[in-house]
C-alpha cells in the first residue's frame, strides 16, 4: 500500500476516527431499508416475487464477487481514494434508484450502491489497521458497532419516513444523505494528504503528524531485508482459508436469522409482534457485543477461547429452538444474538492476522469475498428444507451441523500468528497479484 514519505502535518486522530465511523454507518442501510417497504415497492413498480427475491439476494452476491476484486481496486487507487469512490457510489446509487421509473433500472442502481458497500467492507479494516495499528481492537469495536446502528436505524425508521413524506421513494432515498455527508471528512483528509504529499496518490498512514509507526517500520524492514524477498501468498495460507470459512458460516447464520427467526418462533406459537421484538433483541445485541468483543479479544494473541464460547452460545440457541421453542423463546433469542458476536470477532481477526497493510487488504478481500458467497446460500437452503419437510427441525439441525466446521475453522484462524509474516509491504508500483500468486 502507499505510505508517506514527507513527514508534514496530517489529519488528526479524531478526524480519522470520525471518518471511519461515518463510513461504517453507510455499509448496511442500502440493505436493511428495503425489506420494510418491499411490498409497497413491488406494488408501485409491478415487481414480481421472483424479481423481489433477486433484489434481496443481490447484497450477498455483490459483496462476495466485488469483494474478491477489491484487493486489486485498493492497489490501483489506494485505500483512501478507493473508499471515497465507494462512498460516492453508495450515495449516488441510493439517490438515483428512487428516481428511476422501472424495475430494471432499480436493480442496476441498487447494484451500484452495493458495489460501493462491497469495496468499503473490505477496505475499512485496512484503514483501521493502517491508521490505528496500536488500537485495532478498540477501533474495530467502534466500527462494528457503527455497522450495527447502520443496520438497525434504517430498518426501524424507513417506514415512518415513507409514511410521513409520501411513500417508499422518500423512505429509501433519504439514506443517500448519510453517504454524501460522510464524504465531507474524506474531503478534509484528502486535502490534508495533498498538502502533505503534493498531488500524488493518497497515502495510507497513521494519524497526526509524520508517518505512522507502521509505515516507518515497513521502510526500516525494507531497508534491512533483501529486495528480492517475495511476500507470502495469502490465499495459500491455511489460516486465511480457515478465517474465510469461519466468516462465511457466521454470515450464513446471521442472514438466516434475519430471514427466518420470526417465522420459526411464530410457528412455535409466539405472537407475531413478540416474534418481531425477539428478532430486534437478537440483532440489537450486536451493538454492545461489537464494542466489547474486539477490545477484549485483541488483548491476547490467542482468540480461540472466544471462538469456543461464541459457538457454544449458538449451539445452545439451536438446541433450545428444536427441543422447546415456545418455553423460553427470549432466552434462545438472546443466546443466538450472543453467538452472532462472531462477526465483530472476525473483523478484528482480519486486522490481527495480517502483519502489513497489503496483507490486510488481501486477507480482507479473500475472507469477505468468498465468505459472502457462502452466506448467500443460507436463507434459500433453509427455506427449501422447511418447505420440503413442513417443519423447522431439519433446518435447525443443519445449522447445528454447520457449527462443527465453523468451530474447526475458527480455532485454526484464531490461533496466534499471521498469514503474511513480518516481512515488508510490496513497493507501491508492485502488482497486487503477488499476494495471490506468490
Amino acid at each position: 500500500m502507499d505510505v508517506a514519505t514527507t513527514p508534514r502535518s496530517g489529519p488528526s486522530t479524531a478526524l480519522l476516527a470520525v471518518t471511519l465511523l461515518l463510513t461504517a454507518l453507510n455499509l448496511r442501510g442500502a440493505v436493511s431499508s428495503v425489506g420494510p417497504v418491499l411490498r409497497d415497492l413491488q406494488l408501485d413498480l409491478g415487481m414480481s416475487d421472483s424479481v423481489a427475491g433477486v433484489l434481496t439476494m443481490l447484497p450477498a452476491i455483490a459483496f462476495g464477487l466485488v469483494g474478491l476484486l477489491t484487493a486489486r481496486i485498493g492497489r490501483r487507487l489506494g485505500t483512501e481514494r478507493a473508499l471515497i469512490v465507494a462512498l460516492a457510489s453508495i450515495g449516488v446509487g441510493l439517490l438515483v434508484r428512487v428516481l428511476v421509473p422501472g424495475v430494471g433500472l432499480l436493480l442496476v442502481t441498487s447494484l451500484l450502491a452495493l458495489i460501493g458497500i462491497a469495496i468499503a467492507n473490505v477496505l475499512v479494516p485496512v484503514a483501521v489497521k493502517s491508521w490505528f495499528p496500536e488500537d485495532v481492537g478498540k477501533m474495530t469495536g467502534w466500527y462494528s458497532m457503527a455497522l450495527t446502528f447502520g443496520v438497525a436505524v434504517p430498518a426501524a425508521t424507513t417506514v415512518p419516513i415513507a409514511e410521513a413524506f409520501g411513500g417508499w421513494r422518500v423512505g429509501l432515498g433519504v439514506w443517500a444523505l448519510p453517504a454524501l455527508i460522510a464524504l465531507l471528512p474524506w474531503a478534509l483528509i484528502a486535502r490534508s494528504r495533498r498538502d502533505r504529499h503534493g498531488a500524488g496518490p493518497l497515502a495510507v498512514d497513521g494519524p497526526g503528524s509524520g508517518a505512522s509507526a507502521t509505515a516507518a517500520a515497513s521502510r526500516a524492514d525494507t531497508a534491512a531485508r533483501p529486495a528480492s524477498t517475495p511476500p507470502i501468498a495469502v490465499h495459500r495460507q491455511l489460516r486465511a482459508w480457515a478465517l474465510t470459512v469461519f466468516f462465511g458460516l457466521q454470515a450464513l447464520e446471521a442472514y438466516t436469522t434475519m430471514g427466518w427467526l420470526p417465522a420459526i418462533l411464530q410457528d412455535a406459537g409466539v405472537a407475531p409482534t413478540e416474534a418481531g421484538a425477539m428478532l430486534a433483541v437478537t440483532m440489537g445485541l450486536g451493538a454492545p457485543i461489537s464494542l466489547i468483543i474486539p477490545r477484549l479479544a485483541a488483548r491476547s494473541p490467542d482468540q480461540r477461547p472466544w471462538v469456543i464460547g461464541l459457538t457454544a452460545m449458538s449451539l445452545a440457541a439451536y438446541v433450545g429452538l428444536i427441543v422447546a421453542p415456545d418455553s423460553a423463546p427470549w432466552v434462545w433469542s438472546v443466546l443466538l444474538g450472543l453467538g452472532l458476536g462472531a462477526f465483530p470477532l472476525v473483523l478484528v481477526l482480519i486486522g490481527l492476522r495480517a502483519a502489513t497493510a497489503a496483507g490486510t487488504v488481501a486477507l480482507s478481500s479473500l475472507v469477505q469475498g468468498v465468505g459472502y458467497l457462502i452466506a448467500a446460500a443460507g436463507p434459500v437452503t433453509i427455506g427449501v428444507l422447511h418447505e420440503r419437510t413442513g417443519a423447522w427441525v431439519l433446518p435447525l439441525l443443519v445449522l447445528m451441523g454447520l457449527l462443527v466446521p465453523k468451530l474447526i475453522a475458527g480455532l485454526i484462524a484464531a490461533a496466534p500468528g499471521t498469514v503474511d509474516g513480518p516481512g515488508p509491504e510490496p513497493d507501491a508500483d508492485q502488482d497486487d497479484d503477488v499476494l495471490w500468486t506468490g
